[in-house]
């Protein structure tokens, strides 16, 4: 069996995003049987000078969206950062996963041999070949986030684990 981008990338995004997704459900639960306003965790940190959960989420959600826009060469919608509940979190994730999930193939696979220009701060961009930007660049970025997300509801309490985050690795 041949690796392609899909497989090493595509598939990872959705899987991850599904288990966010699920993440977020529990995450809900477990703060209304502790009686705490989930909304507060949206602003937990593991640092002071580390970004909020609800950032990490909307982080994870753009490098997945933004890696198989530029590959494909298509359009990449846009999703203001403006989610202030769960529930808004899941809206995002799930217009991410249908958007990757519906990632021309051909196209996707194509784009790894094409440089991609992209935004780098405010006022500069970067171009590196697809390749490298997707295993250097956007799949390290799109697990940092997730994983960041990930232990920011460990840090606070909430029971959720390793196999929480691998949700699916084991279905065939």
């Amino acid at each position: 069996m041949t690796i392609t981008a899909r497989s090493a990338a595509l598939t990872g995004f959705v899987q991850t995003l599904k288990a966010l997704d699920a993440i977020l459900d529990k995450t809900v639960e477990q703060a209304a049987a502790r009686k705490i306003q989930p909304e507060v965790l949206l602003g937990a940190r593991l640092a002071p000078d580390m970004l909020p959960f609800s950032r990490q989420i909307q982080l994870a959600c753009d490098f997945a969206k933004n890696a198989a826009a530029r590959l494909a060469g298509g359009d990449n919608p846009k999703h203001p950062d403006d989610e202030k509940s769960f529930d808004e979190l899941k809206a995002r994730i799930a217009k991410v996963l249908a958007f990757v999930e519906g990632i021309d193939e051909a196209a996707f696979e194509a784009g790894v041999a094409r440089d991609i220009t992209f935004p780098r701060g405010q006022n500069a961009t970067m171009t590196m070949r697809g390749e490298a930007y997707l295993t250097r660049f956007a799949v390290p970025n799109f697990y940092f986030h997730a994983t960041t997300a990930y232990a920011i509801l460990r840090k606070n309490g909430i029971q959720i684990g390793k196999q929480d985050f691998l949700l699916g690795v084991f279905e065939a």
